[in-house]
């Protein structure tokens, strides 16, 4: 079994960097261009379950890349999926976010303040994350699990089922509108691919 990661495609926020967290805006046109060239990608592979992000621009991804077709029950919504709380820092870039403290920041290594929700830190993160990937590991034993869902949250998954620190995150960028598998290498897990773009 693999594990297939779907960051969704391109919305407004991804496109000017603000970080985009609880807030639910759509893909732009550009971004479900991006999910409809995702197809191919999935349509040769058995495809155990599809879990994804509660979000519109997960979930319209997931539907445009036609996983809904592919998984016996359906796209299952999965809220441990959503993007990392941001807090006080929603809808801002990192530039707006630097200049604010005076110094360069990092949401992996410095965090996030309290805003219109309480925000998270990155090893709460990786607890959703390791959650997730209990209940893939779970689903289906010899078929592909796919995960549709967010950039920070996946980058933090992948460190987490490599081992790593959440923090090894920061590493492993993640563009809207592309995917990665997640497998194992003689029996060890493993990065197989990360941050493939859609075909065509």
């Amino acid at each position: 079994m693999s594990i297939l990661v779907v960051r969704h495609g391109q919305t407004a926020w991804s496109l000017s960097g603000q970080h985009t967290g609880s807030t639910d805006v759509p893909l732009t046109a550009a971004g479900e261009d991006q999910a409809r060239r995702l197809a191919p990608v999935f349509a040769g592979r058995r495809i155990g379950a599809v879990l994804v992000s509660p979000r519109q621009r997960a979930r319209r991804t997931a539907e445009l890349a036609g996983l809904a077709d592919l998984a016996e029950d359906g796209p299952q919504v999965d809220e441990d999926l959503v993007e990392w709380d941001y807090g006080g820092y929603e809808g801002r870039t990192t530039e707006e976010i630097s200049a604010e403290l005076g110094r360069p920041w990092s949401v992996w290594h410095d965090g996030v303040v309290p805003g219109d929700t309480p925000g998270e830190t990155v090893h709460q993160v990786a607890n959703r994350a390791r959650g997730v990937l209990r209940r893939a590991a779970a689903l289906d034993g010899d078929r592909d699990v796919v995960l549709v869902a967010h950039g920070h949250f996946l980058r933090v998954l992948l460190a987490t089922w490599l081992g790593l620190s959440p923090t090894a995150g920061a590493l492993f960028a993640l563009e809207a509108g592309t995917w990665g598998e997640l497998g194992h290498e003689h029996e060890r897990q493993a990065l197989l691919r990360w941050s493939v773009p859609p075909i065509g």
